[in-house]
């Protein structure tokens, strides 16, 4: 089966088609400020504070080296056994 990219005038008549047919909907009056009330930006003292950390960032940084190393020794277990199911 042969695949064909469309032609600009074909999206954009889909385009026009979409925005005619869909119509915009506003959100909740109240959504916006709870949002807002739950979005916190730290300040810089506490990205500071953060990034200093130096032990958190060893045990962060260990635990994601740990996790990666296990994910690569079982794919490598699980492709060993099924290749080696294959070749019998």
């Amino acid at each position: 089966m042969k695949r064909t990219s469309p032609s600009p005038e074909d999206i954009e008549s889909l385009e026009t088609h979409l925005s005619q047919t869909l119509q915009r909907v506003a959100p909740p009056s109240g959504m916006i400020q709870r949002l807002s009330g739950r979005i916190q930006m730290p300040t810089r003292s506490e990205i500071r504070l953060r990034i200093t950390d130096w032990r958190r960032l060893f045990v962060v940084f260990g635990g994601v080296m740990s996790g990666m190393l296990l994910l690569v020794t079982l794919a490598r277990a699980f492709y060993y056994l099924v290749g080696r199911r294959d070749a019998m």
